[in-house]
């Protein structure tokens, strides 16, 4: 039945169609098949519970025909397995006996796989029988053992390999009451149907295949009679395809993958994990807010088992660097891959196509153009069928584009052209998937159509300040929580749920996440309670609460504290420290004055606030009348010497939480604006009529001139370079 030769992967691409094709005529000829070959392997680290954990290799083979017609066995045969690190565990060396003398004689896994056939088809031949299934004690031989060291050695294992036999479930169905096959042993299982035990004595592999073919007979003989009828399989390859949002997704068939490489397909993963069958469409690569890869993957197994099969391969190697895998949630996986366009399911409605994606085209691109570009020699699928262009809500290109291909030829002509010119740009192209198309598409449609800004009625002078806002008022009254210890994936959700029944005494707006210098959780929130008592209450109450799995300690403090923290200082049992700085300090009228204006500050504007909380909120009222006030700074040291260290501006996709280190505008008190107007006129510097951006990640000997070369065909301030304000020492400007 099973008589394919080991043979290179360059070969496995041409023939895994005509595999896929066969595999249901395989599976049902290997559930009635006459005869099984009881196999038996080894690592040269760690065996039972743990093989293939560790990426170890195979090192040990053994086997054993047993005939289900007339209940017969046939020779054992033993080989061993040369290693290419020819390296040995001390558990190895004693659940085995091997010595790395006796490796290196031998010859390595794809001769002895070919041997193991070739013995098998002529014992086969003598028996006068057709087919054969092997049988294994549990899935890790042959799922983490197998099939990953075939992948990374770049050989496809022969056609037995992709369907077995499981000893264990096959024991389960007859004796229920012996407990989970996941705990079952062969010792166990001889004991529970008084089967003599095999001798200890024996070589190691020889004692465990012997003792499974005494147990396969028995369970041949009365009074199970049982037929061996349970197929396990492994799939050929991944199969691409779209996923509903409304789709059902069971959270224990899914896991986060982390640290990929950037450039790694569906198909690179999917190879991560062979031996494990992943769902249709089960892998989702993530994206960071520029839409580019982040090195993380959602992928989605087909049973809880496959799932926990795959948290095994934690830190394995793809190439030269390690994945970390972790357990992930239904919810998060439709968060990504899930898409409810009709557009984007018609477009990957065409099953078994390559997809490519297309970045940086120009915006009057056309149909024509995309396909004039690729050329004749890699044909899109339906011609402009096959092309999606991705769009903003109102109808706006983006400049991405996606394209479908029937085959990996075509596909591999097309990434020939990555960073070739169409018009006067150049064009990138990547390998993409299902889930990377219905993530694009959500991201971009999700995009608002207008600016975070209100339209001004009158001209207005901007005064960026490191404004404290006005829910944030300065006081001493201790009417506020800080809670420190928080697991770096909480969200406002789990903050409240947290708090339980203190909920309804938080603020409104009163949830405030502290992030760190790169834009991440730092573990640290604050929350503005109604009154000190309740405050107190909650500090009582909550401190050393657990949050999914750790403790959260919970401290009384007052608003002046919280603000001073979420403006970059630190607060400790010593008291506040002022947030590091290396800059010198730059006072108001140095680094924000103007001339003296010709229009008061609409009373509208002066009290919009950007978005400060994890989640957007609407501009805040006036709480006064409407009358016409001047911009102020307020008198807060903090506010005024790290202003320029903590800008943050509000992107419009995704919206993350910020610290509330923003710039924004608000009325001054009552009396300021006298003050303001009997001072002496401010010394003039650079008008701020435009937009403020900051620049991360600078080289350090980047000039004013390189800055203004990056911005070309952007309008800056046109009188001098006094636009550009550089940090020292800090990598930006």
């Amino acid at each position: 039945m099973y008589s394919a030769q080991v043979r290179p992967v360059t070969q496995e691409k041409a023939n895994t169609r005509v595999l896929d094709q066969f595999l249901p005529l395989w599976s049902l000829m290997a559930s009635h098949s006459d005869t099984l070959v009881v196999f038996f392997g080894a690592t040269a680290g760690a065996n039972g519970g743990k093989l293939g954990s560790d990426e170890r290799e195979i090192i040990l083979l053994v086997w054993q025909i047993v005939d289900l017609r007339e209940k017969k066995v046939g020779k054992l045969q033993r080989r061993l397995v040369k290693p290419d690190t020819l390296e040995l565990t001390d558990q190895c060396k004693e659940e085995t006996g091997l010595t790395l003398d006796e490796l290196c004689k031998a010859e390595p896994l794809d001769r002895i796989l070919q041997q193991f056939q070739q013995a098998v088809s002529s014992e086969l031949k003598a028996l006068g029988r057709s087919s054969y299934t092997l049988c294994v004690d549990g899935p890790l031989l042959i799922r983490q053992a197998f099939h990953p060291e075939a992948s990374k050695k770049n050989f496809v294992l022969p056609d037995c390999f992709f369907s077995f036999v499981d000893l264990r479930k096959e024991f389960h169905k007859c004796c229920p009451d012996a407990g989970s096959a996941e705990d079952l042993t062969v010792a166990s299982m001889l004991q529970h149907v008084c089967a003599p035990p095999t001798d200890t004595e024996q070589v190691a592999g020889v004692r465990e295949v012997k003792g499974m073919v005494l147990l396969t007979l028995h369970l041949l003989s009365d009074p199970y009679n049982h037929k061996f009828t349970g197929l396990e399989t492994v799939k050929y390859k991944f199969e691409s395809g779209a996923c509903s949002k409304m789709e059902p997704v069971d959270s224990e068939t899914v896991i986060r993958a982390r640290g990929l490489p950037w450039q790694s397909s569906d198909q690179d993963i999917a190879r991560f994990f062979k031996g494990l069958n992943i769902a249709k469409g089960g892998v989702a690569l993530c994206l960071n807010a520029q839409g580019r890869r982040n090195g993380e993957a959602l992928v989605r197994f087909i049973n809880p088992e496959h799932r926990d099969l795959a948290l095994e391969r934690h830190k394995h190697h793809m190439g030269n660097r390690y994945i970390e895998v972790y357990k992930a949630t239904g919810e998060e996986f439709l968060k990504i891959a899930g898409g409810t366009s009709n557009e984007v399911a018609q477009f990957l409605s065409k099953e078994n196509q390559v997809i490519i994606r297309m970045r940086g085209l120009p915006f009057t691109a056309s149909p024509e153009d995309v396909l004039g570009f690729l050329g004749p020699e890699c044909p899109v699928t339906d011609g402009g069928e096959g092309l999606l262009f991705v769009k903003y809500p109102d109808g706006r290109p983006t400049g991405d584009a996606f394209v479908l291909f029937a085959c990996e030829e075509y596909a591999l002509n097309a990434l020939k052209r990555h960073k070739q010119i169409l018009g006067k740009r150049y064009i990138e192209l990547f390998r993409s998937t299902a889930a990377e198309v219905q993530q694009v598409l959500n991201r971009y449609m999700s995009t608002p159509l207008i600016s975070t800004l209100p339209p001004t009625p009158a001209p207005m002078v901007p005064v960026p300040v490191m404004a404290t806002p006005p829910f944030l008022t300065s006081s001493s009254s201790r009417d506020c929580v800080r809670l420190r210890g928080l697991p770096y994936t909480a969200a406002i959700e789990d903050i409240l749920e947290f708090m339980g029944e203190h909920t309804v005494d938080i603020k409104p707006h009163g949830v405030h996440m502290v992030l760190n210098q790169q834009g991440r959780p730092s573990g640290d929130a604050f929350i503005q309670m109604k009154s000190p008592d309740r405050a107190f209450m909650v500090a009582q109450k909550c401190h050393k609460k657990m949050m999914k799995d750790r403790y959260v300690e919970v401290f009384q403090c007052s608003t002046e504290e919280m603000s001073f923290v979420l403006m970059g200082g630190t607060l400790n049992r010593s008291g506040l420290s002022p947030p590091p700085c290396k800059l010198p300090c730059l006072s108001p009228p140095t680094y924000a004055a103007f001339q003296p204006p010709a229009a008061m500050l609409p009373a509208e504007a002066a009290f919009f606030q950007p978005p400060l909380l994890a989640t957007p909120r609407a501009a805040q009222p006036p709480a006064h009348s409407a009358a016409h006030a001047l911009a102020y700074y307020p008198p807060q040291a903090h506010a005024q010497l790290y202003m320029n260290m903590n800008m943050n501006y509000t992107a419009y996709y995704p919206s993350p939480p910020v610290s509330p280190s923003t710039v924004g505008y608000f009325a001054a008190p009552p009396g300021a604006m006298a003050a303001a107007v009997a001072a002496p006129p401010p010394a003039p510097i650079m008008p701020q009529t435009g937009a403020l951006v900051r620049m991360q990640g600078l080289p350090f000997n980047t000039g004013v001139k390189d800055i203004l070369s990056f911005f070309q065909g952007y309008q800056y301030a046109p009188d001098d370079y006094g636009s550009v304000v550089q940090l020292t020492d800090q990598g930006g400007a």
